[in-house]
């Protein structure tokens, strides 16, 4: 009973901790090992607890339960190969910058490498893809312990939280009696002692920096400001005002969240993807500056201009302490909190600009949209770039668009257009990877919705285990899977010019139905065949709770073609309207 009690005692004090550091949401996949914390947890009046049968897909449910949320998550598992199965979501979680608790039980030393069942070595078992890792003491008696436990779980969402954010590993050795004592509550007594706080600050630049940033910018006619991936709330106000004192356009990836809660005045350029596939475009766009907020953009053709600006000054503002230059060409790499910075330069910019610049920038993203339209109203067939477009027409008010990786978050930049309407977009864009994107989504949708995720065939399969926290949480969730029957980018890339393999090991067909995974995990099925079916599918998934899946069946060839076509007709055009142009 004694052994029971310190163990009791130890885990209920770091619980403690972490509700005391914000901690409210805990992803917990079951097993024996694990069981003290299991139980505890699960005892805690003020703990939200998830169980996620499959390691992979649980610890993909706690990032997207992390990004929606922007706090920390807890995520536990029993030991051995259940903790190598987090070990996708904790690569995506710390370059994505999200902030998880990854806590994994494990043998006690003297059965460590001795052969005993389910243990392996879990010291580090992440290696340098956490911000921190602690061997957690063994459970014993005792005011110093206890507070060792508790300021152990506030120093890991410290750390977790802090600049930049991402996961921390916490390994707890557990021995044998492995249950708590539940009756009477530990949770039912005050917590004695002091309670310590972190605060967490915003980087800051010196006022005479942006003094000096303000009187140099001012003066240049040829400026682009850069926003890829960012999710900080106050960032999207600042930076239209920063645009509008500059006279600088805003190439605006999806994920920057620039492209909702648009207005008339915004200077906000989304179709840059489909003007920079042009040479010419290229090469009378060259500015004078770059200034960059955010992680990588998502757009290749973007990325090959930025390269070839490897002369234009460029500057990177990064609040997360990070190193985004893949291409090596900044020129300075300012650690700064991005809505502070744009404030205090707009400040400070007080003359007006020539605004020829800025009108030309504009007047190309008119054009190239109205190519885009002009050819989708021509195409009948169901074709996965007009697929974006017509659901954004559909979002309601208010809602999240998650996007999974290979074509569909590539068509949502290239297709989905700035709008009057509130829309978060969300992707896992840290590793790129397919896997785990419907658990994340569905993380995302305990705390958001309503939450629409758009999804290639292969990435749906490989994560439809994730279905199953849908089924048992009632989450509302509307998934529209965009079935080429394979891998429908490598159509794009130089894969595609060696047919004979090519389909083996690249178009990858697996001839699914998914109607049948979607019935067993009690969703709502709709297979579209033509744009009237596909709106009416959008729209009746709006009003139905729960699961919905929407199949969009493709060809791959056709829509290969189709993208094509635009681009080709893009270039034309541009190269007309740009015929003498002097900018």
């Amino acid at each position: 009973m004694k052994s029971q009690e310190t163990l009791t005692n130890y885990l209920s004090a770091f619980i403690e901790g972490l509700e005391q550091a914000g901690v409210t949401d805990v992803v917990i996949s079951p097993g024996s090992r694990s069981t003290p914390l299991a139980l505890l947890f699960a005892e805690h009046p003020n703990m939200n607890v998830y169980v996620n049968i499959d390691e992979r897909s649980a610890a993909f449910f706690a990032l997207g339960l992390a990004k929606a949320s922007r706090s920390p998550v807890a995520l536990l598992c029993t030991s051995g190969t259940a903790a190598a199965n987090f070990y996708p979501a904790v690569i995506e979680a710390s370059l994505s910058r999200v902030p998880l608790l990854v806590l994994t039980a494990d043998r006690p030393h003297e059965l460590r490498d001795v052969g005993a069942p389910q243990a392996m070595n879990q010291i580090h078992l992440y290696g340098n893809h956490v911000k921190w890792f602690s061997e957690m003491a063994i459970p014993e008696s005792g005011d110093m312990i206890i507070r060792y436990a508790r300021k152990t779980a506030i120093r890991s969402v410290a750390e977790a939280k802090g600049l930049p954010a991402g996961p921390v590993h916490l390994n707890f050795p557990f021995r044998e009696p492995l249950i708590p004592q539940l009756s009477p509550s530990p949770f039912s007594k005050e917590v004695k002692g002091s309670k310590p706080e972190v605060k967490i600050g915003k980087l800051e630049l010196a006022d005479e920096f942006y003094q000096a940033l303000a009187k140099e910018w001012q003066g240049i006619e040829k400026g682009v400001i850069i926003c890829g991936q960012i999710d900080h709330p106050e960032f999207s106000v600042v930076v239209r005002t920063l645009s509008e004192k500059l006279g600088f356009p805003i190439l605006a990836d999806p994920l920057s969240q620039l492209r909702s809660n648009c207005t008339v005045e915004d200077h906000v350029i989304d179709s840059y993807d489909a003007i920079l596939r042009t040479d010419v475009a290229n090469d009378l766009l060259q500015p004078e500056l770059i200034i960059r907020f955010g992680g990588i953009p998502v757009s290749k053709p973007l990325t090959l201009f930025l390269e070839k600006c490897s002369e234009v000054e460029q500057v990177i503002i990064d609040g997360g302490r990070g190193w985004r230059d893949p291409s090596h060409i900044a020129a300075e790499l300012l650690y700064c909190d991005e809505a502070i910075f744009c404030e205090k330069v707009s400040q400070l910019v007080d003359n007006e600009k020539d605004a020829r610049w800025l009108k030309m920038w504009e007047k190309l993203d008119f054009l190239v949209k109205n190519i885009i339209y002009t050819n989708f109203q021509m195409l009948d067939e169901l074709d996965e770039g007009k697929s974006i477009r017509e659901l954004a027409e559909l979002l309601p008010e208010d809602s999240t668009l998650f996007v999974g990786n290979s074509m569909p978050i590539r068509d949502v930049d290239t297709f989905l257009h700035k709008t009057k309407k509130n829309v978060r977009i969300m992707a896992n864009r840290g590793a790129n990877g397919i896997d785990g994107v419907v658990s994340t989504a569905l993380g995302a949708a305990v705390h958001l919705r309503p939450v629409y995720l758009v999804i290639g065939d292969l990435s749906f399969f490989h994560d439809m285990n994730g279905l199953l926290a849908a089924k048992i949480y009632q989450l509302n969730i509307n998934i529209i899977v965009l079935n080429n029957d394979g891998g429908g980018i490598f159509s794009y890339l130089p894969q595609a010019k060696e047919p004979k393999h090519f389909e083996l090991l690249y178009g990858t067909p697996t001839g699914l139905n998914f109607e049948h995974a979607v019935k067993m995990y009690h969703g709502q099925y709709t297979k579209v065949n033509d744009w009237l079916s596909f709106q009416m599918a959008i729209m009746d998934a709006g009003s139905n709770e729960g699961l919905n899946v929407i199949e969009v069946p493709t060809d791959r060839e056709k829509n290969t073609a189709s993208h094509r076509r635009i681009w080709s007709q893009v270039s034309r055009e541009i190269n007309k309207f740009l015929q003498g142009a002097r900018l």
